[in-house]
């Protein structure tokens, strides 16, 4: 098998995976990483020899001088989130111009977007999404009702005033008609926003073209998906989702790239699961052992340090996942955080109005009937931690991961035992696909 020239590394469940260090891991075989979805409300955490990065816009590719960073139009760009990012990697040390790029079809976040989503989400009798009210959602509700600013129309400075004059009339009335909310100031914004601009306008290009043109030259491109699968706006447990594609198809719509163009996709999922903000969550545990799990993984935001709600893996849900992903390998993380238990349920269907099933409910109320149905394996009690050879894994860790990857239809590529980028092993398949 030889190597991908390009693949999709996303999350498999509720986002926080860990793809961020994955990302960065796998980045060494890769000439680029493109971001296609989200915007900044994604926090990717990458741990360098104990130094901590934390992206929330910027793709991880960017952490390995060898690796162009993209920011695809699939993405919905604060340009301030942006620029202080970019200073924070220059002070580090880390070159980024000219190797970092911006889709100029990308969407643009403007104070009047988390102005709406931050009155909307606040607002008495409105049902709670859980957003991190960044403006993300009212930015992709401008883009697809064909009102967006795009990052070339914030490089045209005339076209910039007049758009932000028409729709501070038209955000201030709503919000104020809608929240009570006081008014935004359009002329500051311009002035502000103007000046951004030109400090973004260098890392300004068509990245579909780049893109394309680094694969027709025989490079190999990583796709770095945000959040996870099952926050995807089609896919997902709706209304709880995010505003984009979070899953495989979106690193098309996102990129300009075509999908006989990608060559495997890798889905990222934790040895336990994870969800961040209101939504269903079979697996949801509230005792000790969620108490546990979430000391022993560091289960806080990265990007709004809320504390994460925890469960059991929930196969299922991760079968979905793989089957609606197209997902050739999976990577498991946080396996370390694993090794205090005795025991370790995993569900690995559920019961639905007495019903064993497989399926995936469509609503919110099909999965608040659903009773998880578990088998209990044996946890193995020793550390795992920093461990980088299958064989040198504990038997009961290897019996988990074998389990896991036989209920989930989908090969087990890598296996990480720590935050920092070394505590990873490759599995030899997959280490050969990598290596090509």
């Amino acid at each position: 098998m030889s190597q991908p020239r390009s693949a999709v590394v996303l999350g498999a469940q509720w986002g926080d995976e860990g793809k961020g260090k994955i990302v960065d891991v796998l980045s060494e075989r890769f000439s680029v990483v493109a971001r296609y979805a989200g915007g900044h409300n994604a926090g990717h955490t990458v741990i360098i020899g104990g130094q901590k990065f934390v992206l929330q816009l910027i793709p991880c590719g960017v952490l390995r001088p060898e690796c162009k960073g993209v920011i695809g139009n699939g993405v919905v760009f604060d340009p301030a989130a942006f620029l202080s990012e970019v200073k924070k990697l220059r002070e580090a040390g880390l070159p980024v111009d000219g190797q970092l790029f911006v889709s100029n079809r990308a969407q643009v976040i403007l104070p009047y977007h988390r102005m709406i989503e931050l009155a909307a989400e606040t607002a008495p009798g409105r049902t709670k999404i859980g957003t991190t009210r960044r403006g993300i959602g009212p930015a992709y509700e401008d883009k697809v009702h064909r009102n967006g600013l795009r990052i070339v129309d914030l490089l045209n400075s005339a076209l910039l005033r007049t758009h932000i004059k028409n729709a501070c009339d038209e955000k201030n009335t709503i919000a104020h008609a809608l929240f009570g909310t006081e008014p935004l100031d359009p002329k500051g914004m311009y002035e502000e926003y103007s000046k951004m601009a030109e400090q973004v306008a260098p890392f300004v290009t068509d990245t579909a073209v780049l893109l394309n043109q680094e694969l027709d030259r025989g490079g190999n491109v990583m796709f770095e998906g945000a959040q996870g699968a099952l926050l995807d706006i089609d896919h997902g447990t709706y209304p709880f989702v995010t505003s984009s594609s979070s899953t495989a198809g979106g690193a098309v719509t996102g990129t300009g790239v075509a999908p006989t163009r990608i060559g495997t996709v890798i889905g990222v999922t934790k040895a336990y699961v994870t969800r961040v903000g209101e939504g269903p969550f079979p697996t949801e545990i509230n005792d000790a052992s969620a108490e546990l799990l979430r000391a022993r993984g560091q289960e806080y935001g990265a990007v709004t340090g809320r504390p994460r709600r925890c469960g059991w893996l929930d196969l299922p849900l991760l079968r979905y996942s793989n089957m609606i992903n197209g997902t050739e390998w999976l990577v498991v993380t946080k396996m370390d955080v694993m090794d205090a238990f005795e025991e370790i349920p995993v569900c690995t269907h559920y019961k639905i109005d007495g019903k064993v099933t497989d399926m995936i409910p469509a609503d919110i109320r099909g999965f608040e009937s659903i009773e998880p149905v578990y088998t209990t394996l044996k946890g193995w009690q020793e550390s795992t931690e920093g461990i980088t050879e299958w064989d040198k894994l504990p038997q009961r860790a290897q019996e988990y991961l074998r389990f896991l990857e036989k209920e989930s239809k989908a090969k087990i590529g890598m296996v990480s035992t720590g935050p920092d980028r070394d505590q990873t092993m490759a599995l030899p398949e997959f280490e050969a696909v990598l290596r090509g």
